[in-house]
Formats: C-alpha cells, structure tokens, sequence
C-alpha cells in the first residue's frame, strides 16, 4: 500500500544545543488573550516556552537549563501556571512557575514584522549577505521574464516558484531535489485550504521567511566532513584520509538521493573555473576529480 504524506510547514523551532524531546500545548486560564497559545517543551538538559504559532522568529521561545545531567520528563499543572521536570541520574523533580509576561515581552522587544529575521541573516539587514540575496531575487525576476526581451517588462515584487531553487543555490544552500519539490509545494499550497486556488509566485519578504525556516540550522561543519572521510575513506601512503574518486561518484550517484553525473561533476567544474583553468573540450571526470579526493 502506497502512503502519501503532505507537508504543510517546514519552520524554524527553538534550538538550544538540541532537539526537542518532548512537548506539549500549555493550558492557560489566566490569561487575558483567550485566543493565545503556547508551547512547553524541552531538550537534553533544557525547559522552554514557544509563543504559538511557530513561525521562526527566534524572540518568541525562551529555555533554561533545568537539569545539567539531562532531563526526562515533563509535566504541567492544570492551570498551566506551573512546569514539573524531572531529571535523569540525579534523581529529582523541578518546579518552575510560569511567567507569560516576560516571554510576550521579550518576543515584543525582539521587533515586528520582519526585523527578527533580518537579524537571523549574516551582517543583518544592512549587511553584504542581505544586498546579495536581494541582488538574485532581483535578478530571478528578470530572467523570468527573459534577459533580452525588449519588450516593457512589468515590475513586480514577486518571482514565479520555479526561481526559488536558483535564489537558494546563489545563497550557498542546496536542497535536495526531494526538499525542493516540499519547499515549492509548501508555498504552492499555502492559501489553498482558504481560497482553493494555488500560488504560483513568492514575495521577497516571504522568500526571506522562507530561507531562513529552510536553511541547514548549524550549517555543515568540516567536523562531519571530517567524520564522512573517516568512514569512506582509508589512509594513503601519507597517512591522509582520502576517498577513492571511483568510490565516491558511486555512493553520489547509488545512496540516499541518487545524483545525475553532471550534478557529481558540477562541483569539480566550478572548482577548476574558480583557479582559472578554463575548460577545453569535453567535460571528463577523470580530467576534473583526482583520482584520490581528500580535505
């Protein structure tokens, strides 16, 4: 049997050296907002309240170490005024009191609208990140409607789905093409349960949001690129950890999200461009990949 799962959001959760390992939906009677929720949740070693809906902004989540060995469970009281954890090895239960106020607080100091994202860009909104993400939207919008069309080009602040990917790979973030397919999907269908009808172009604000809920959250270290060759690759003579280049376009092209070879290939083309050795004739692996790939 064939099951089909749709993804309706992807955003940016609260990270505090962690995953969440447990949560729940806090109930709140004392509040003077009926119609607001909110989240207790915690990690290894951390308590922490979410302001509801998740939407990215990092000002609406606050967390505490609770229990320094680990923590295993959590509980609230009836009236959401109390948090009860309870730790590993150490054997005891914590009793935290519940302070709505300095969370709606500091989610209110931390700006409206878009400014706690902007924060979450390199160099923020006046930085050189920012004026190059702004540069390829811009410049997506133009090749949607062709580079050199003479005809009067109607100016817009959108670009149509299909540019997405092209923006996020400019930025330096590449996304499977399993994830691509989630992340236009996500925006596609994102007013449809509303209006019945399917978006088809993207805002730069929205695309910002976007990005940034999308995003590798730590990013790739040279640490797990340092793991990867200590599991795929052997010693050579120098005592180095290489990768067979046989071995390596293998496991790129059979495991996990099978790649085409002119994907394999494209990294060592634009490696070879960037040291000013221009390419002459056919593309071959063998002329672009050294036969042992190491860091």
């Amino acid at each position: 049997m064939k099951m089909l799962f749709a993804f309706r959001k992807t955003l940016l959760g609260p990270t505090y050296g962690s995953p969440l390992e447990k949560m729940q939906i806090l109930p709140t009677t004392n509040t003077t907002d009926s119609q607001k929720r909110y989240l207790v949740y915690i990690t290894k070693d951390k308590v922490g309240l979410q302001i509801l809906p998740v939407d990215g902004n990092p000002h609406k989540s606050s967390a505490f170490i609770c229990h320094p060995g680990g923590v295993s469970n959590l509980a609230s009281s009836y009236d959401g005024r109390y948090v009860f954890t309870a730790g590993g090895n150490d054997c005891t239960v914590m009793k935290w009191e519940v302070n709505l106020n300095a969370l709606d607080a500091a989610a209110s100091l931390g700006g409206e609208d878009l400014i706690p994202f902007y924060n979450l860009l390199d160099g923020g909104r006046e930085g050189e990140f920012f004026r190059e993400l702004e540069d390829y939207f811009y410049y997506a919008q133009l090749c949607s409607h062709g580079i050199d069309t003479l005809e009067t080009r109607q100016v817009s602040t959108h670009i149509p789905l299909e540019e997405i990917p092209s923006v996020m790979r400019a930025m330096g973030f590449y996304p499977s093409e399993e994830k691509i397919e989630e992340i236009i999907n996500e925006v596609k269908f994102s007013k449809y349960a509303d209006t019945g009808e399917q978006v088809t172009t993207i805002s730069f604000e929205d695309f910002i949001k976007l990005y940034i809920n999308h995003r590798p959250v730590f990013g790739l270290s040279m640490k797990r690129i340092q793991q990867a060759f200590q599991v795929l690759g052997y010693d050579n003579e120098n005592g180095d950890k290489v990768i067979d280049r046989g071995d390596l376009l293998l496991l790129l092209q059979h495991r996990g999200e099978a790649a085409r070879t002119v994907v394999c290939l494209a990294p060592a083309i634009l490696w070879w461009e960037w040291k000013l050795e221009p390419l002459q004739g056919q593309c071959s692996l063998k002329s672009h990949l050294h036969q042992n790939v190491s860091l």
